[in-house]
């Protein structure tokens, strides 16, 4: 079954006013109260959309509040039953010190539809959709991933460009990225966004590997899938606590490498609307008395585009 289309619109109402109500707060040192007031306009108007709507993907757990936790339920109660994914404000660094790459990001699906991803770190790799299935894997090294690119890019290995986040865990990939003489595009945060740089070459990223946040990784696919990209992915454990969530949540195999028709079943609707500028959509405009928006969506059945909204400075 496909979502209903009217939804597109009520979602980037939802990102757009949750981006407005963070972004008095750029530059202004303080993220958690950015994040909170993003949550809390993400919140109060996802409760105002008709769907029966609970949180599979959010931003902790029940004595988490205010975040938007999983489990939670939205909307009015009344319409189709809906799986969301939401971070409210995805990096909350950049808000904070007035940076490029904040973004406020929705994703749903049909009941059941979306993975229920614990909140621990997952090991990811993406690429466009012109690689072949077969050429890009987890399991593989990075010396045969960035190979197997290249050769199926006809390009040299130096004409590569690797996208991650600038962790320490990363550290031996660099250096291996590094030996391979391959570009090497870090991030300081974003890791949703990050991930979609490999739907279009503008973006001059040819394949985003790397751990960042499963919750992110889901939020990421469901663009990705739209985009017909490869994503694949596989949960971490690090300790007792992250092992016995992930089993609540129906996790069996610990292990298990996770394809995007495993994350993502079905159609979606994803939107991301920018706070700060970045690659996939601009920041926030103030204009007269209205604040201007550019939201990013993918609608698997229907559409890939970018639409502007108005709201006005209240």
């Amino acid at each position: 079954m496909s979502l209903n289309k009217d939804l597109i619109g009520k979602l980037i109402n939802v990102t757009s006013k949750a981006a407005v109500a963070c972004y008095r707060h750029v530059g202004k040192k303080n993220k958690k109260i950015a994040d909170k007031e993003a949550t809390d306009s993400m919140r109060k108007n996802l409760n105002f959309l008709d769907i029966k709507g609970k949180v599979v993907i959010g931003e902790g757990e029940l004595d988490e509040a205010p975040m938007l936790f999983i489990g939670e339920n939205l909307g009015t109660g009344k319409g189709p039953v809906i799986d969301i994914a939401v971070d409210p404000l995805e990096g909350t660094n950049f808000v904070a010190n007035n940076l490029p790459g904040a973004l406020s990001v929705i994703a749903i699906a049909e009941e059941g539809n979306l993975f229920h991803a614990p909140e621990t770190y997952m090991d990811k790799i993406a690429v466009s959709k012109d690689v072949p299935y077969d050429a890009i894997d987890l399991d593989y090294t990075i010396e045969k991933n960035i190979k197997n690119l290249a050769d199926h890019k006809n390009k040299d290995t130096t004409k590569i460009t690797a996208c991650l986040l600038d962790r320490p865990r990363h550290s031996e990939i660099i250096k291996k990225l590094k030996k391979m003489k391959v570009n090497i595009r870090l991030l300081s945060d974003g890791d949703v966004s990050g991930a979609l740089l490999v739907t279009n070459p503008k973006y001059n990223v040819d394949i985003f590997l790397g751990i960042g946040g499963g919750p992110e990784g889901v939020l990421a696919a469901s663009a990705l899938d739209a985009y017909n990209c490869k994503f694949q992915g596989r949960f971490l454990f690090n300790n007792e606590k992250d092992i016995s969530r992930a089993k609540s949540m129906g996790i069996k195999d610990l292990n298990k490498k996770y394809e995007i028709n495993e994350i993502v079943k079905g159609d979606s609707i994803f939107c991301a609307t920018g706070i700060t500028p970045c690659d996939l959509v601009n920041g926030i405009i103030e204009k007269n008395s209205m604040y201007v928006t550019e939201t990013l969506v993918t609608h698997k059945e229907s559409i890939i585009d970018t639409f502007k909204k108005e709201l006005p400075k209240t």
